[in-house]
């Protein structure tokens, strides 16, 4: 797909501007780090080179000190004054131990002497030696005459060496002591690393020690140089000497307090260099892969701001020119201009649909869904007061009943009702009158600077006239409930809510009331005295039992009016209703009959309590509710007493020649005997005992036609204990006793 101009103008930029900051951040990153590096390099060098210091300073001070002790020692003027010969071997012990004492508390492998230079005598590695007076003056002439300090170090072919001059603090040197440190155990000492190189110099800037084969080993000039160079500097640092033609050493050094000594250790480039060569390829990788994410972001930024405006060329109906094809810009603002040319019509549209977003506004106040910011602006774009000049007050119309017309017409009525308002209240004292819902018709009232008396007879006045309209016009009653005034329409939401409750008074009052919510607020309540007709509910209960729809409506109407005449706090008639509907639910559940808990009905409890006309509840509750349960019980009836007595009847028929009672049969039907016997003479027209006899009777006849029994077998057999009752009872019934009839019936 082709990208416009604006799509490159977004995707460009913003692919530059990422790849110069991955380029600068980059590089500020890996200067950064060479520096990082380097610091942390140097650092540890300088704490290794430190490090080395520390140990070979502890190790020389041991040896100096170990021997000025010795030398300020009664001992040691005895020995160094007097001649030590082979015999003198206590002597040669005890100095002897001193040395080995002095060497176990030093540098292991060290190796000590003692020259006494007035006796001509040396004791090296436990061995005594006599010197001679050139060997004497010799040691002289090198360690004593041409030196101006008793005590320093002096580099030797296989390290270095100690040269104490004692006494210390005598300029007459009565011996030499001598401490030879190899380099085997300087390098045991200081413990160099591989790469590292490290070079000590003394405080005269001479090589004393020098770690490795010196692969790039200094000059003594430039030991001299850099002695010169430190010594004016700090005790330790970085510091650079020149190399000729190759590039600048960095050595890192730490000077000795103690001795001046210098402690020196090249800093490796090639090493740091190495150390970042991940780093570098790393930050490369990084920096490829944020270009590719940069381009990624900067594309799918360019796709989404651009988005719209590919949506808004799609959305426009003119077709674009094929030059001006990328230039979204001028395309849309070409629409545009073409749009605004239609702005007319579209204001003439808004015009027409002013009246519904009236509508809404009040809907809005009603609900409290109105900020004080929207409400000012809206007054004004309706033409309204502002909100506070005045007093306002809620009035809210509902339908008592629907008289003559149907519950197919109540939002037709609703409607006539809300005409009818803006006809009867004058355009400049009330807002737009509006269908609050399914029920009720809302209409907020505007009053200048009046008093509550002079605005609640105009009230009135403006609820009567209505009242009357649409009883004329209509030919249904309405009630009204008017809220208190109030002087803020945010307010309106509580109004709506006290207009509703003034309604709800309508259960005391009748139909077509006007009630203010001042006049009932007002009311005490006393105490809760709920008056309930249970005796006449038990009539009207037996009576829907039996269905007996005469017996319902002599019991019916004397409870109504007791239940409703009775309790007069609405709150009271309420918890009444809902009680009589629970009690008639029962009635049902406990009949096994389904009238309330059908589809239509299975809202009862809210339609009951929702109807605020007494008349219309008692509609309800005799048309709907307690009738047709007074007929489903009384079908139901007449199928259970036709069935019962087909079952008395199948038993007759079935054990005729049996003992059989009413009172038997009822304990086989678990019924009462009284209640099988009164529904048996309804079905059948005569009584149980007299249906059985006629029976047996019937059967007997049967038996003296048919067989040869005797009447005595027969009167046994139909359980007459004397066949004298059995002949008398045939006699009554068929005027001619057994004996005749069974001839009658051969003869024939």
């Amino acid at each position: 797909m082709r990208k416009g101009r604006m799509f490159y103008g977004i995707f460009i930029p913003i692919l530059i501007l990422g790849v110069g900051l991955v380029a600068s951040f980059g590089s500020y990153i890996y200067i950064s780090t060479i520096q990082s590096v380097d610091s942390q390099f140097s650092s540890s060098k300088q704490s290794y080179i430190e490090q080395i210091k520390n140990n070979l300073e502890h190790k020389i001070q041991s040896i100096e000190y170990a021997f000025n002790t010795y030398s300020t020692t009664s001992s040691f003027q005895e020995v160094v004054t007097n001649p030590i010969t082979i015999q003198d071997f206590v002597a040669y012990r005890n100095v002897n131990s001193q040395l080995n004492y002095i060497a176990s508390m030093t540098a292991e492998g060290t190796e000590y002497s003692l020259i006494s230079l007035e006796q001509n005598w040396q004791i090296m590695n436990e061995r005594l030696t006599s010197l001679t007076e050139a060997d004497v003056e010799q040691l002289r002439e090198k360690y004593i005459d041409n030196q101006d300090q008793s005590l320093f170090w002096i580099k030797t072919d296989n390290g270095i060496r100690f040269v104490n001059t004692l006494p210390v603090f005598s300029s007459k040197k009565q011996a030499i002591a001598l401490s030879d440190i190899s380099k085997y155990t300087l390098d045991n000492i200081i413990k160099t690393e591989e790469s590292s190189q490290v070079y000590i110099l003394n405080k005269s800037g001479e090589l004393l020690y020098q770690s490795g084969p010196g692969a790039e080993s200094l000059t003594a000039g430039q030991f001299q140089e850099l002695s010169g160079t430190i010594a004016s500097g700090e005790e330790n640092g970085k510091v650079k000497l020149e190399a000729g033609d190759t590039r600048p050493l960095q050595l890192l050094y730490a000077k000795s307090s103690y001795n001046n000594w210098i402690y020196l250790t090249v800093l490796d480039q090639d090493e740091i260099a190495g150390t970042l060569k991940m780093t570098k390829y790393g930050l490369y990788a990084l920096g490829l892969l944020s270009i590719l994410l940069i381009w990624i972001v900067a594309y799918l930024i360019a796709l989404y701001f651009t988005k719209p405006i590919q949506q808004i060329k799609r959305s426009l109906s003119i077709v674009p020119q094929a030059d001006t094809a990328k230039n979204e810009i001028e395309y849309i603002m070409h629409s545009i201009d073409t749009i605004l040319s239609e702005k007319q019509s579209l204001e003439s549209l808004i015009e027409a649909e002013m009246p519904q977003l009236e509508t809404q506004l009040i809907l809005n106040l009603f609900r409290g869904r109105v900020t004080p910011e929207v409400l000012e602006k809206n007054l004004q774009r309706f033409g309204y007061a502002p909100n506070g000049t005045g007093k306002y007050a809620a009035m809210l119309i509902q339908l008592d009943s629907l008289g003559e017309q149907g519950t197919t017409n109540r939002d037709i009525l609703l409607l006539a009702i809300n005409k009818m308002v803006e006809e009867v209240i004058p355009k400049q004292m009330r807002m737009l009158p509006i269908i609050l819902n399914d029920d009720t018709q809302a209409t907020i009232l505007t009053f200048r600077e009046q008093s509550e008396q002079e605005l609640n007879k105009e009230l009135l006045d403006y609820a009567t006239a209505l009242l009357k309209a649409v009883r004329n016009y209509l030919k249904v009653p309405i009630s009204i409930g008017i809220s208190k005034s109030y002087t803020d329409l945010l307010e309106s939401k509580e109004a709506c809510e006290m207009g509703k409750q003034a309604l709800h008074q309508r259960l005391n009052l009748g139909k077509e009331s006007i009630i203010f919510y001042e006049d009932i607020s007002m009311v005490v309540s006393g105490p809760v005295l709920l008056h309930y007709p249970a005796e006449l509910e038990s009539q009207l209960f037996n009576a829907i039992r039996l269905g007996d729809k005469e017996q319902v409506a002599e019991a019916l109407y004397p409870f109504l009016a007791q239940l409703i005449g009775k309790n007069k706090s609405t709150l009271n008639f309420e918890v009444m209703l809902v009680r009589l509907v629970n009690n008639l639910i029962q009635l049902e559940q406990h009949l096994g009959i389904q009238v309330l808990l059908t589809q239509d009905n299975n809202k009862l409890y809210h339609r009951v309590l929702d109807i605020r006309n007494p008349e219309e509840i008692e509609r309800l509750l005799v048309q709907e509710v307690i009738y047709p349960m007074t007929y489903t019980m009384k079908e139901k009836m007449s199928k259970q007493f036709r069935c019962l007595s087909d079952k008395i009847t199948a038993i007759v028929a079935a054990e005729y020649d049996c003992e059989l009672t009413l009172e038997s049969i009822g304990e086989r039907l678990h019924y009462n005997p009284n209640y099988l016997s009164s529904i048996f003479k309804k079905e059948y027209g005569t009584a149980f005992s007299e249906y059985l006899m006629n029976y047996r009777l019937e059967m007997a006849k049967k038996w003296l036609s048919e067989t040869d029994m005797t009447i005595k077998e027969i009167a046994e057999r139909l359980q007459y204990h004397n066949p004298q009752n059995f002949i008398r009872s045939f006699r009554k019934k068929e005027q001619v006793t057994p004996g005749t009839y069974r001839k009658l019936q051969q003869g024939a």
